[in-house]
This record gives structure tokens, sequence and C-alpha cells, in this order.
């Protein structure tokens, strides 16, 4: 399989940031910013890069309608529906919760792209899709599903082709490479492209998602999407023990903001004017902020923090912030 089967939607390289305000203040390590919430698709994030893979198979396939599912607030959901204007394509979003009576953040660009909204009450994660599918099959459509999250095989190229950018943008390497592990993707990409190029840095996950499936453990699941983007790209297979997938910023669940994450979207926004969201980016950015704090990282560490984006659902917990 080969990296080169996408479709061109994002704004790449991403730039590569050095903190400075931020790692003098914490007293280091060295802080760096990858930042994917700048890949310019509907305000950018790491999403993009998956896309390009998964919409390249769906215009192969002759799909000209795209499904997907999420949360509310959703950047994938906001960043599909975002991609399938670009192409031209039919989108459907199902959301979880029911419709607000005061539309903001991702749900209020949803709607400007021209996304096809459908609330699924207690369901986030996409069950209604296949009866989606077979109503509009026989209305003559030809749907594509996207999965959750953007996290399958093609999904993962994404970030696989991601750490290649990374590796030709920066001369010194990484001791550690942290980010919001949430649907699994991004992380089990990021393992295969640090082995694709002999990126030795640390991949660590700080995972923001108390919700296991009743099949499959999530640390399994990323353990499984590594080892099948790995033998895609004709890799050797990972183990159990490559999987670092840090669970103890958990907090009060899924997009339920707590002091961690307004003291992290508020530290970062005042020393370096980089905004962090309540759910993905502000969850895993103040988990690395506890761990420097608990000395986990040698002050002469250098630590990437990918930022995978989310800043437009800031706007719909204006109250809570």
């Amino acid at each position: 399989m080969s990296l080169d089967n996408r479709i061109e939607l994002a704004t790449l390289p991403t730039p590569l940031e050095f903190l400075e305000q931020l790692s003098t203040k914490l007293g280091g390590p060295q802080i760096w910013l990858k930042r994917d919430d700048l890949t310019g698709l509907a305000l950018g994030g790491n999403k993009t890069r998956k896309l390009e893979y998964i919409l390249f198979d769906a215009i192969e396939q002759g799909a000209d309608c795209i499904i997907t599912a999420g949360a509310i607030q959703s950047n994938h959901c906001r960043q599909t529906a975002a991609a399938a204007a670009k192409l031209g394509l039919e989108c459907h979003l199902v959301l979880g919760g029911e419709a607000p009576e005061k539309c903001n953040g991702n749900l209020l660009l949803d709607n400007l792209l021209g996304a096809h909204i459908h609330w699924a009450g207690e369901n986030r994660k996409g069950e209604g899709i296949p009866a989606l599918i077979a109503e509009l099959k026989a209305k003559g459509k030809t749907p594509y599903m996207v999965p959750y999250g953007g996290s399958n095989l093609l999904g993962a190229l994404g970030y696989a082709n991601a750490v290649l950018e990374l590796v030709k943008q920066s001369e010194s390497r990484f001791t550690h490479v942290v980010f919001a592990s949430a649907s699994g993707g991004t992380h089990a990409g990021i393992l295969a492209g640090a082995r694709l190029v002999g990126l030795d840095s640390q991949i660590l996950g700080i995972r923001i998602d108390k919700a296991d499936t009743p099949e499959l453990l999530f640390a399994d699941k990323v353990l499984n999407l590594a080892n099948e983007t790995a033998e895609a790209l004709a890799l050797e297979p990972f183990n159990a023990k490559d999987v670092l997938l840090n669970e103890d910023y958990l907090g009060g669940g899924y997009a339920v903001i707590g002091d961690a994450e307004r003291q992290a979207i508020d530290l970062l926004a005042k020393t370096e004017g980089v905004l962090v969201d309540p759910v993905y980016t502000g969850r895993a950015m103040a988990g690395l902020l506890d761990l420097i704090q608990k000395g986990y990282f040698s002050a002469d560490d250098k630590v990437l923090f990918w930022h995978t984006g989310g800043a437009p659902a800031l706007f719909a917990y204006a109250n809570e912030l």
C-alpha cells in the first residue's frame, strides 16, 4: 500500500514551533508543538490528514455521499463535512444527543458546510449508520462510510505520512512525542510512521475518553490498528509494550471539562497565544503539564506535543470557561 494514494485537502507541512515562553515558565523540558490545528480545512485539525486517504478511497469507489458519526461538537464531523463540500459530495452526520436550542461551535460549522444532521440520542459512535446507509441506497445513492474518528487503516496512513513530514522539519530528534489518544488512528499512525523512519522517540498517548467497547479494550484497538498499518507498510509488527497509553487524566469523562483542562487552556493561551480545546488537546496538554510537574521528563528532554486541533469547540463551552 502506498502513502501516495491520497487526495490533497490539508495545508502541509503544518508548522513546528518551539514553545519558549512555556518551556521557560515550567523550567524544562523543551516543549515543541506540531501545529495540526493549522491543517487549513474549516479551521483545521488532525482528521484532515486521515480524510486525505479515506476520501481518496471513497472517490475511487464512486461514492456520491459520505456518512460519519460523532459527538455534537465532533471535530471529525466538522472536517468531514468540509472535505465533502470541497469535493462536491453530499455529507450526512449522525450526531449524539438532541438538536440544541442554540447552534454554536462545530455544530454551527457543520450546518454552514451543508451537512445533513441526523440526531442519535445516546449513541455518538455511529450505531445508526447501517439504517441510514440502507435508506440512502434505496434512494439510488452510493454512500461511503467514514469510520468514527477516521480511525481505520487508511486514516492511520495519514499519520504515518505525518511522521515523515515531521522528520523532514527537524534536524534534532525529540525524546518524546505526546498527543491526545481518542479513537486510535492518530496513535497507530504515529507508531507506524516512527518505525518507518527509525524515529526512536517515546510515543505517548494521553487517553481522553474512558469508554471501551464490550469486545475490545482501547489499548488493544490501537495495537491492532498499528499492526494493520505496519503490515500495509511492510514493517515489523508491534506488541503490547509498544502502545504507551496514559489513562490518568480521564477526569469526569468524555467532553466533561474540569479544572485541569481549564488551567491548561488558560496557560497555553496566555503564554503562547495557542488555543487548545476542552475535550481533546486541553485534556492531553493538562496531562503533559502534570507529568512535567511530577518529574516524568528531565530538564534536557525535548518533548513534542502534537496539537490535533479542536479550537472551534471552545465556543460551545463559553459558560464553563
